[in-house]
């Protein structure tokens, strides 16, 4: 364990699998999907099955779509364990895992917009520019060496600033080769070599939050004794990410396996924000859930 981290989590005896949704939105036929396959691969290996609900955004995360969510799940048949984590509740278990990653000179403060880094990175000036996984530019490192004074100055004004975590102290400061072991149901699994320097500096802290979706998701598993972390191929590249963070913090890495994500008759993703048919719009529009079930692939469960 890292210096000062308490896993105060179950030791993992037994397979743990989580469904882990932000109340952002109601849930379509690709969260059922993911809920239903989590379920599955807990019963296979008589382990447990929980639901997290990861509500740190406190701007589009609402108790209304929270209680949809859960009558979504329940109305499908699922059971889980109770009590369910409510990330909004646990930031002092992320402060923990941050004040480590901060005692150990791992991160830093940005105080730079969005606007800036753009501009610092070139990315208005038509070429093309380093990104990271989800398209944004790489984080050109303006705040990595600034003066200890004038970071003082600036937190002590309260100026608005993220946590970055410094990549390049990061990976000096691991002594393990960072790999991951990609699982497949019922399929042969495999070692993968995690690369989180494609991330860059990733931001740890957000400006509005104390946390990010990072480091809250890679405290959770650990403190929830997650083994398989079942989730969609659009969170694949994040998981080279969070190795290297479980190794910062000295807490397990569990074994992944990345679902193929559910499409438009288009071929465009399923999404909350582009209107795709909510599993409740199903269900009042007189489609049951033995039906839903069918239509994914989960008969017998």
């Amino acid at each position: 364990m890292g210096p000062g981290f308490v896993l105060l989590g179950r030791t993992a005896v037994t397979a743990a699998l989580r469904f882990a949704p932000s109340p952002n939105g109601r849930l379509h036929l690709g969260h059922a999907y993911s809920a239903l396959l989590n379920a599955q691969l807990a019963r296979s290996q008589a382990g447990r099955f929980l639901v997290r609900i990861e509500d740190i955004d406190p701007l589009r995360c609402k108790p209304a779509f929270e209680t949809g969510i859960l009558r979504d799940l329940h109305w499908l048949g699922l059971v889980w364990e109770e009590p369910v984590r409510r990330q909004s509740e646990h930031f002092a278990d992320y402060g923990q895992a941050f004040d480590i990653l901060r005692a150990r000179g791992l991160v830093y403060p940005c105080f730079c917009t969005r606007s800036e880094i753009a501009r610092a990175a070139g990315a208005g000036e038509g070429s093309r520019v380093p990104r990271d996984p989800d398209g944004a530019p790489l984080y050109p490192g303006t705040c990595r060496h600034l003066p200890e004074a004038d970071i003082a100055t600036r937190l002590g004004a309260g100026a608005p600033n993220t946590w970055r975590l410094d990549m390049s102290a990061a990976l000096a400061a691991t002594t393990a080769p960072l790999c991951w072991t990609r699982f497949v149901p019922e399929g042969e699994s495999e070692h993968t070599k995690a690369e989180p320097s494609r991330w860059g500096d990733a931001v740890i802290r957000r400006k509005d939050v104390p946390t990010s979706y990072h480091l809250s998701v890679v405290v959770d598993d650990a403190l929830q004794g997650i083994t398989h972390v079942v989730r969609g191929a659009d969170l694949e590249a994040a998981t080279d990410l969070h190795v290297l963070l479980q190794a910062l913090l000295g807490v397990p890495t569990p074994a992944y396996h990345h679902h193929v994500l559910f499409r438009e008759a288009e071929g465009t993703k399923l999404s909350k924000s582009r209107g795709s048919p909510a599993l409740a719009d199903l269900r009042e529009a007189g489609v049951t859930a033995v039906e839903i079930r069918r239509r994914l692939g989960f008969i017998n469960l």
